[in-house]
């Protein structure tokens, strides 16, 4: 065998044998993304029937809309994944006021109310008070939020 064409094919078998390895680096790095979990993991339709957050048990989860919802029991998921939209919080379940302002921000699961048949939260308590005290308050905010939400996806 030539010397130069055996120099040249150890060259190619040691670029093959670093290029490899990171190749395969790259292809791992970019594992799937783990689902969000909606509400800090509170059972969104227990805001409904129970008037309250429950928390939810990772054992009863269903996956909606790129996310996932975890449930207080078997019978508050069975109804959920019949009907989704009725039961999911409003903008993912980010907080009301900071989409509102065009940013998302993880909401307090006990800052929450329910209005025209709708689950908005918030970052904390006092939002909640001032949405329950100022229809309109919440009106212009559910406004602006519905833009960014749909902006964002």
């Amino acid at each position: 065998m030539n010397p130069s064409r055996a120099f040249l094919q150890q060259v190619f078998l040691a670029l093959v044998v670093l290029v490899l390895p990171a190749a395969a680096s790259f292809a791992q790095s970019d594992p799937a993304k783990p689902l969000r979990v909606v509400l800090k993991g509170h059972d969104p339709v227990a805001y409904f029937t129970e008037s309250k957050p429950v928390k939810g048990d990772p054992k009863i989860s269903y996956d909606w809309d790129g996310e996932r919802y975890l449930f207080s029991n078997a019978g508050n998921r069975k109804k959920f994944s019949a009907n989704p939209e009725r039961y999911a919080p409003q903008f993912g379940g980010y907080c009301t006021g900071t989409m509102a302002a065009g940013r998302r921000a993880e909401a307090d699961p006990e800052a929450w109310i329910i209005a025209n048949g709708r689950l908005y939260l918030f970052g904390q308590a006092k939002f909640k008070e001032i949405a329950q005290n100022d229809p309109n308050w919440l009106a212009g905010k559910v406004v602006a939020a519905n833009q960014n939400w749909r902006a964002k996806n």
